[in-house]
């Protein structure tokens, strides 16, 4: 069975997920948790997002 994680993002939070995602100077744990809830937000499934 596919599993998919739905997150509804606004404009605004979405803006700061990708900046924040983009952003070397950030901690190392922040980039790759703001591009899990960026992709999640794009309705792919689980297993699209963990490649």
């Amino acid at each position: 069975m596919t599993r998919t994680a739905c997150v509804l993002l606004d404009d605004t939070t979405k803006s700061a997920l990708s900046k924040n995602a983009g952003d070397r100077s950030r901690p190392l744990e922040h980039i790759p948790r703001a591009w899990i809830v960026l992709l999640s937000a794009e309705r792919l499934t689980v297993q699209e997002v963990a490649r």
